[in-house]
């Protein structure tokens, strides 16, 4: 027979005080509250966790500084340097490629009209009436293919908003990187499921970062030469486009794709839009879809059918920039509710690219010690669990 004291003894699990089925309901309702409030504070949300992200990325140059035996301050002056770099680079190349080509669209009206007259003429010796081609290709008009080209941009540039305070932000940040190192080794000797979660996240999202970026740059590279052999206008601009939508998991270069066909539609017609769509199957499907996502997954530790689902969450959530910080953004929600506790480490093995070893993941040492039961004073094997 129990006694009421046991729930007291050591290595003796207390009943639950509620129900676990009110436990989840409880967990899932906090985390639409949540949600809710982080898409609603989106518009610093996103800068603040871009910031977080070329902060991240920029932190090896001052752990070499620092192996180096260079001042501290010199390490986190070259840190905030390369991030500056990084962004103002881009944004630059934005800004020149977006004024060339709202300076050359205006030119492709002409050729735009010739297209619908030749699709009408096309239509009319199918047998389709006038009247339903002109219900058909009523709403096309140049003017909207010259929004949809600027919404591309400005959902490109939109990256980049709010720059000033990204600037900022990247400054505050590389200050507290000097000491963060410190700071972490002071975490781990309370805590150091926290220490680990935290490693684990920055170190994940660096692996990430450097995967997507080389990637990227083969991509940018190699479709920028290819927009330029067949005489696509503005390749550069193009392929900067390639190289920011290579961070978008699994469908990036179909985003990638949809202005380069566009302007080739308008400056050589149908077939060199076909040649682009054909090129960019080649080169981004193969890499980006293929390839990459193997490397991707082998290096932040999440499946493809995770991968996807995030960029459908934080889509929805942050707008484009969710879509270009799905992975790390996930990552960091992995790291806050299962890395940081060893006993829920296990669900990595559910959401993961390649099943781990849970041994691996959470030891367990037994150790052996005396529990006087009051009903049966039997001695006891109680199993305790290290954090690794």
């Amino acid at each position: 027979m129990s006694n009421p004291d046991d729930a007291q003894l050591p290595g003796v699990r207390a009943p639950w005080s509620i129900p676990r089925g009110l436990i989840v309901l409880l967990a899932a309702a906090s985390a639409v509250i949540a949600v809710a409030g982080i898409k609603v504070f989106a518009s610093i949300v996103g800068p603040v966790f871009l910031a977080l992200m070329l902060a991240i990325t920029v932190q090896p140059i001052q752990n070499w500084a620092r192996r180096r035996g260079l001042p501290a301050w010199l390490g986190m002056v070259l840190a905030l340097l390369a991030s500056y770099a990084i962004v103002l680079g881009l944004l630059a190349v934005l800004v020149v490629s977006a004024a060339q080509l709202a300076t050359q669209l205006p030119d492709y009206s002409g050729r735009f009209d010739d297209l619908l007259d030749g699709v009408r003429s096309l239509l009319s010796g199918w047998g389709v009436g006038k009247d339903q081609i002109q219900d058909l290709l009523s709403g096309l008009d140049f003017g909207q293919l010259i929004a949809l080209l600027e919404s591309a941009l400005r959902s490109m540039a939109g990256v980049l908003s709010n720059l000033v305070f990204v600037l900022a932000l990247l400054l505050f940040m590389s200050f507290d990187g000097m000491s963060f190192r410190s700071r972490v080794t002071a975490v781990e000797r309370v805590r150091p499921d926290i220490a680990y979660a935290l490693r684990t996240f920055a170190s994940g999202t660096r692996q990430y970062l450097l995967v997507s970026t080389v990637f990227g740059l083969i991509v940018a590279v190699l479709d920028g030469a290819a927009l330029w052999w067949m005489g696509v206008p503005l390749p550069l601009l193009w392929a900067v486009l390639s190289f920011i939508t290579n961070f978008i998991p699994n469908i990036g270069f179909v985003v990638g794709v949809i202005p380069p066909a566009l302007m080739a539609l308008l400056e050589g017609g149908p077939r060199l839009m076909l040649w682009v769509i054909v090129v960019y199957c080649v080169i981004n499907f193969v890499i980006q879809s293929v390839i990459q996502p193997k490397f991707v997954g082998d290096a932040v530790g999440l499946s493809v059918t995770v991968t996807f689902l995030s960029l459908i969450f934080w889509t929805w959530v942050l707008g484009a920039l969710g879509a270009l910080l799905a992975i790390p953004l996930t990552l960091l929600v992995r790291a806050l509710l299962l890395d940081i506790d060893p006993t829920t480490r296990w669900v990595s093995a559910l959401i993961g690219s390649s099943p781990p070893e849970l041994e691996a993941q959470v030891p367990i040492t037994v150790r052996s010690e005396q529990i006087d039961h009051p009903a049966h004073g039997e001695q006891r094997t109680e199993p305790e669990q290290h954090p690794q």
